[in-house]
């Protein structure tokens, strides 16, 4: 036989063979050459279960011991996520060297495991906002400028359960300016449960109404929520909003002609519930219809927001979809026009940046229209320009410059439709992501 495989496991396997105890008579013994074992680790490298040697195949000319074979099988054991015929490979594998990994390879495979435990990802991004209203007195124009650092862990607790979090560092406002203080949050942490075809989070989580692809409400909140389906998912999430730690909400605070009054210490929480029921986002076809109520001790000037709404998508193509949605507010304040417990977005998309993929691209069109009493907090406004109680159409584009360097910029011009205030309004939204 040919020899290649040797460099390859000597810089890449936990090695630490000298304090150790073997089970085997001789576990220096070659693997026979043409032993089943080989071609079992080379599908798993394949299939990226072995990570990191070489070319990665493990195909070559060199015997390796069974010492060696087994160090590599317990790496494999370790790894979480892999698929049914990999998984029967490696139990195999494991029962064919199951006196190599008693006496050496379980040590290795738990300390492999806490090692995996906890797995970091993340990205360091830069934003430019620039809002202008015209006819608007004072403070027409405002820039900001955002730099921020983000980290996500994920804790692997067991088969079924994951925890998660969400650590942001950075300057949250204006870097030129005296605001520009420096702090770290964390803004999600929270655990995941998946048991078959259902899912269920607790904690501080972020949750997004689906049926409508987010245009009501794309946020966190503190609670809990279960969805279950395969083919078509029923959603219900249950917590906790803060409605005073961002700008933008929609019912919160708003008066019937859709301007702000200040509020109590008591009032920045209220209770959301959404429920919805939807049918699997990769389908050509998609639909949603749900249901959101959000309330708090004041009653939400004596009305609390019950939102209905209803979403439609296509894919003409893989790279081309268009999506919509509808949302009404029937509980508004007595005297509230139509438009502002209305909400209504249509958007045309095109392919789309992927951050693996350097030069990889997307386009998109929309119009939007957030009535101030049909939005909690709308995708559209926690990322691009346009805020509650305004219409429009944006536009926008999103590049790879390199792998893990994503670039967006996106443009919004409309008008506010609140009572007796139609004033044109501009944004501008730009952001580029470094991720890890």
């Amino acid at each position: 036989m040919k020899k290649t495989l040797v460099s390859a496991l000597t810089t890449a396997l936990v090695v630490g063979a000298a304090s150790t105890t073997f089970a085997a008579a001789n576990p220096f013994e070659d693997v026979a050459a043409d032993h089943w074992a080989y071609d079992a680790v080379a599908q798993l490298a394949a299939d990226g279960v072995i990570e990191g040697y070489g070319d990665g195949t493990y195909r070559g000319d060199q015997e390796i011991t069974r010492y060696e074979m087994a160090q590599m099988v317990a790496r494999a054991m370790a790894k979480s996520g892999v698929s049914a015929a990999d998984k029967a490979m490696i139990d195999k594998l494991a029962a064919e060297f199951a006196d190599e990994l008693n006496a050496l390879g379980v040590r290795v495979a738990a300390l492999e495991k806490k090692v995996d435990n906890v797995k970091w990802t993340g990205r360091v991004r830069y934003r430019y906002i620039n809002k202008r209203e015209e006819n608007k007195a004072n403070d027409p124009h405002k820039n900001t400028n955002q730099v921020l650092l983000r980290l996500e862990p994920t804790m692997q607790i067991n088969k079924h359960w994951v925890g998660k979090a969400r650590i942001d560092y950075g300057q949250s406002d204006n870097m030129d300016s005296a605001k520009n203080d420096t702090k770290a949050t964390v803004d999600r942490i929270y655990v995941v449960g998946t048991y078959g075809n259902t899912q269920i989070n607790l904690g501080k989580f972020p949750e997004q109404t689906q049926a409508d692809y987010g245009m009501i409400f794309d946020y966190r909140m503190a609670g809990g929520k279960v969805v279950f389906g395969k083919d078509i998912k029923v959603g219900l999430a249950a917590g906790r909003l803060n409605l005073n730690d961002a700008k933008g909400f929609g019912v919160w605070g708003r008066k019937a002609d859709g301007t702000t009054t200040p509020v109590a210490d008591d009032e920045v929480t209220a209770s959301v519930l959404n429920v919805e029921v939807y049918n699997d986002r990769a389908k050509k076809f998609t639909w949603g219809v749900g249901y959101t109520q959000v309330a708090n001790k004041q009653d939400f000037r004596d009305k609390n927001p019950r939102i209905w709404n209803v979403g439609l998508g296509y894919k003409f193509t893989p790279t081309f979809n268009v999506t919509a949605a509808y949302a009404r507010n029937t509980h508004a304040f007595e005297g509230t026009e139509s438009k502002n417990k209305t909400s209504y977005n249509i958007q045309l998309n095109y392919k789309g940046a992927k951050a693996s993929q350097k030069g990889s691209f997307g386009l998109f069109l929309g119009y939007r229209h957030l009535g101030n009493l049909s939005t909690v907090r709308s995708t559209y406004s926690e990322n691009g320009g346009i805020e509650a109680g305004q219409k429009g159409f944006e536009v926008g584009a999103s590049y790879t410059f390199d792998k893990n360097i994503v670039g967006k910029a996106q443009y919004f011009w409309g008008k506010k439709i609140a009572i007796d205030d139609n004033n044109k309004v501009h944004a501008l939204w730009t952001e580029l992501s470094f991720l890890f």
